[in-house]
C-alpha cells in the first residue's frame, strides 16, 4: 500500500513538472522579434510562406507581453500588428497562451482592413534567443491558416 502511494505520489510531482502555472511577477525585457516562416493548412494555394518583417515584444510580466510589427504577409501583402500576447501556463520550458491582437494587409478580410484575431501562441525562450510560435486559425477564403515561426532576440532586460 506504501508503494502505491508512493507512485501516486511521484506521478502527481511528475506531472506538476510537466504542466505549470506561470508567475505574474512584473518584469521589463524587450525582444526583437523576426518575420514569420509559415507552413500552409492549405499547400495547394499559392500563398507566401516566407514572411519577412520586423517586430518587438516588451515583456512587462511573466505572463504579458505588448507586441507590435510588421511583415510581408501570405497574400503578397505588408501587414501591421500590435497587441498582447498573454502566456499564462507552461509545458515544461515552452509558454502557452494566446496573442490577442489587431491585424491590416489581408485583402480578402475587410479589405485589407483592421481586424482582431485570436492565435494560440507557444513560446520557447533561452538566454538571449526565442521562438514563437503561432498556430493560425483559417477564417472561410480571407485568411488561410498555418503554423507560423518567429525567432526573437533580447535586446535588454
Amino acid at each position: 500500500m506504501a508503494a502505491l502511494l508512493l507512485a501516486a505520489t511521484a506521478t502527481t510531482a511528475a506531472a506538476d513538472d510537466f504542466f505549470t502555472k506561470i508567475d505574474p511577477v512584473p518584469k521589463s525585457e524587450f525582444w526583437l522579434d523576426t518575420g514569420f516562416l509559415t507552413a500552409h493548412f492549405d499547400s495547394d494555394k499559392d500563398l507566401t510562406g516566407g514572411n519577412k518583417g520586423l517586430g518587438f515584444e516588451y515583456r512587462f510580466s511573466g505572463t504579458m507581453a505588448a507586441t507590435a510589427g510588421r511583415f510581408y504577409n501570405s497574400d503578397r501583402q505588408w501587414s501591421n500588428y500590435a497587441g498582447m500576447i498573454w502566456q499564462p501556463y507552461a509545458i515544461k520550458q515552452v509558454r502557452v497562451g494566446l496573442a490577442l491582437a489587431a491585424f491590416d494587409g489581408y485583402p480578402n478580410m475587410r479589405h485589407g482592413g483592421w481586424f482582431p484575431a485570436a492565435i494560440p501562441t507557444l513560446t520557447y525562450e533561452y538566454k538571449r534567443v526565442g521562438v514563437n510560435v503561432g498556430i493560425i486559425p483559417s477564417y472561410k477564403d480571407r485568411l488561410y491558416g498555418g503554423v507560423s515561426v518567429q525567432l526573437k532576440f533580447k535586446l535588454f532586460e
